[in-house]
């Protein structure tokens, strides 16, 4: 049943067909803000987020870059080039310094926040910072099922509630967002896990997911090349044979 519920979600076709964007890379409210600024050299929660992505470590996030991140996620060729182009091409003007130099489609990691849209959470504030009561307040509202816990149907209504007036592009950066939330970190029983959900707001979530890709792509590709190796090991003892 809890299969079945998450096949026809709204928001997980929605995010099927945008090629899943960058995982709530935009979330973020204005609403709920404060106005201090980032003392300068601190790195913010919104920034450690999307950290993954830079994998040059050179604080600019490149087209190239997000492709590859989306690949060692798991997503496909078409849906990592959908999701880059999408992301990239909304936020490398938004994040652009004006003495930038690079590619217009590259994303500048210190300005972030700035990518910053409504009818989200408000667990990033204005700066990109963490706010644990606007964490909290998602389980605290949502979780009914299970605690600490949000199943298919409570994730659609976190949406719903957090919809502001007339903001339909919010709206739909949420929904994708937390769609491809959802389809990385469910669990066996379907439920999204509060530590995951905390996980993908520190960005930890990626680097641990793209290392269990690799093991696993690495264990399903050594069976392979055993065969291989003892393919040419056979053709070698024939041909030794032979002659």
């Amino acid at each position: 049943m809890e299969a079945q519920r998450r096949r026809s979600s709204p928001w997980t076709a929605i995010s099927a067909a945008a090629g899943v964007p960058l995982l709530l890379l935009l979330s973020a409210t204005s609403i709920w803000s404060q106005t201090a600024a980032v003392a300068a050299g601190e790195t913010t929660e919104l920034q450690k987020h999307v950290a993954f992505f830079d994998s040059d470590h050179n604080g600019i996030i490149s087209f190239s870059e997000t492709y590859e991140g989306f690949r060692a996620l798991g997503f496909g060729i078409i849906s990592s080039t959908l999701s880059a182009t999408f992301i990239n091409g909304d936020l490398g003007l938004k994040t652009r310094p004006e003495t930038a130099t690079e590619s217009l489609f590259s994303i500048y990691i210190e300005n972030i926040h700035k990518g910053i849209h409504g009818s989200a959470t408000g667990v990033y504030d204005s700066e990109g910072r963490f706010v644990q009561e606007k964490f909290d307040e998602i389980f605290t509202k949502h979780a009914k099922t299970v605690p600490d816990s949000l199943a298919p149907g409570e994730v659609d209504e976190m949406i719903r509630s957090n919809k502001q007036p007339e903001d339909y592009k919010g709206w739909l950066g949420a929904s994708m967002e937390w769609s491809a939330t959802f389809n990385l970190g469910v669990d066996k029983d379907g439920f999204l896990r509060k530590d995951t959900v905390r996980a993908v707001y520190n960005g930890s979530f990626f680097s641990n997911l793209a290392s269990e890709k690799k093991v696993i792509y690495t264990r399903q590709k050594r069976p392979h090349a055993r065969e291989r190796q003892e393919g040419i090991e056979g053709e070698c003892q024939q041909s030794t044979r032979l002659t």
